[in-house]
Order: C-alpha cells, then sequence, then structure tokens
C-alpha cells in the first residue's frame, strides 16, 4: 500500500491523485495520513516518478464539489475524495450523486462544511481595540473543519475598512483594509492577542442578554442545534446560559417573567366611569 501525505492542502492532494490515477492506482492501495496518524498497515512504496499513460478525463464541477468537501475534517478526508475520483474517471459518475454511498458521504459533508460557516458567522464575537497599530478589532473562534478562509470573506464587506482578525488553534486570517492575509499556522501574537484581549462593554451585553432571554419559549435541544454548547466557552455570554436554563427548569419557565420582571405589581384598570 502507498502511504501519502498531503499535509491536508488540496492542491498537493489534487497532485498526488493525478499521478496515482495516470498509474492505475486503485484506491484499496493508497492511504493518507490524517493529522499526523499513519496507517500501520501501510508501505513504504512511493509515487511513481512520473506521469502514467492513463489520462483520466473528469467534469469541472467534480473538482469544485471535491475541493468543497475537502474542508471536512474527519475519517477518510481524503481517501474517500479519492475514491469519488476514481470512480468517475473510470465512467462512473453515480458516485457524485446523493443516491450513491459514496455521494451521499460527500454531500454530508459538504453540508457540514456550509453549516460550520454559518457558525462562523454567527458565533464570532468581534473585540474592539481602537487604538491597536493593527487590527482594530479581534476575535478567537475553533471551527470543527477548515472553513476559515473561505468563510472569512464575508466580513470583509460587513466590516468595510477596519482592520481586523480572526485566530484559531489552527489557522488565523488578518484583514488589514485592503487585502487578506491568510496563515495556515496561526502566528503565536495572533493567537495571544485574540484570547487575551478584555472587552470595556461586555457588563453591558450580559446583562442585555439576561434580561432578553425568555424562559418561557427556552427549548435546549432547539436551542443547542442552533448554537452548540462547544462555542459556549468562547461567546461572553456563554457563561450565563447553563444558569438561565437551570433557573428556566426550576420554575422561571412557568412565570415566562424575567426575575427583575415577574415581582412587579400591575396596574389595576377601573371601571367604565370610575
Amino acid at each position: 500500500m502507498i502511504n501519502l501525505d498531503c499535509d491536508d492542502l488540496f492542491d498537493t492532494w489534487r497532485q498526488q491523485a493525478r499521478w496515482l490515477l495516470s498509474h492505475g492506482v486503485d484506491p484499496s492501495r493508497v492511504s493518507w495520513a490524517c493529522e499526523g496518524v499513519t496507517d500501520l498497515f501501510a508501505s513504504d512504496e512511493p509515487l511513481p516518478e512520473a506521469l502514467g499513460p492513463f489520462q483520466a478525463r473528469i467534469p469541472r464541477t467534480l473538482l469544485d464539489t471535491l475541493e468543497q468537501a475537502a474542508r471536512y475534517r474527519g475519517d477518510q478526508r481524503w481517501s474517500l475524495l479519492y475514491e469519488v475520483l476514481w470512480r468517475v474517471s473510470h465512467g462512473d459518475r453515480t458516485a457524485m450523486m446523493a443516491g450513491d454511498r459514496l455521494g451521499s458521504e460527500l454531500q454530508r459533508r459538504i453540508k457540514q462544511i456550509r453549516r460550520e460557516s454559518h457558525h462562523l458567522h454567527a458565533f464570532v464575537r468581534f473585540v474592539a481595540l481602537p487604538q491597536n497599530p493593527g487590527p482594530q478589532y479581534v476575535a478567537w473562534h475553533e471551527p470543527a473543519h477548515d472553513i476559515l478562509l473561505s468563510a472569512s470573506e464575508h466580513f470583509i464587506g460587513r466590516m468595510g475598512r477596519h482592520r481586523w482578525l480572526i485566530a484559531t488553534p489552527g489557522d488565523g486570517v488578518y484583514y488589514d483594509g485592503e487585502q487578506m492575509i491568510y496563515q495556515r499556522r496561526c502566528p503565536t501574537q495572533w493567537q495571544q492577542l485574540a484570547q487575551n484581549v478584555d472587552d470595556p462593554h461586555g457588563d453591558m451585553w450580559l446583562t442585555y442578554y439576561s434580561h432578553i432571554f425568555n424562559p418561557a419559549r427556552l427549548n435546549p435541544k432547539v436551542m443547542q442545534g442552533h448554537l452548540p454548547a462547544r462555542f459556549w466557552k468562547n461567546l461572553p455570554e456563554g457563561a450565563l446560559i447553563p444558569g438561565l436554563i437551570t433557573q428556566a427548569r426550576t420554575g422561571k419557565q412557568q412565570d415566562g417573567q424575567a426575575e427583575g420582571i415577574k415581582g412587579r405589581g400591575g396596574k389595576r384598570i377601573g371601571q367604565s366611569g370610575q
């Protein structure tokens, strides 16, 4: 078996896959290392040094689909893509369709990628650094998949000419007001800046959030479907959520009012003419 490592780069994987296809290497004979974990059953068999005789013809739409799916972090991240590519290059285009086993998994991964991109747009909390010579807004985010580069373009239009930075445990992106600078290995200084910044308006936001929380409409399962618990630790309001859920379950949900409102007396309306 051939063991490869594309360093989680689609362009590198694409070049490797092209070589493999040209030599007719079956998907069962190749394995990609996943985030530093090597297949124990793989050999040291190298890639052929030159292209082989087989010239694969595949639709451009497939390459776009594979590039999207390549952002998914998980088991067989690259092997599944090669298996799809192999089947389509040999005339079996059903591998691209949702009704097929591989096609279904491919579409599931793309759906997860799109959902994770939405999470970035919805749950990033920028903190202002108005006097900072570098980024004027910084944020820390922990995405489950490699969506930062593609999904961050959303903020170019939203933030105008402001300079902003998003750091993650893996990569990072900085917009300097004119161009976006992407780092596959997020610099330590970026990470420290994003994680250690204090929001001067944090207390005001927490007070507002706790007052607009409606316990009567709380459905924890639905809420976690829209706001997964893994994001709570990086949201300023995240520390409040468990307590608000507990209060709702122990009585506030029946009142349907916040603590500071339910105890207030109402104004009686007199009869007509009084």
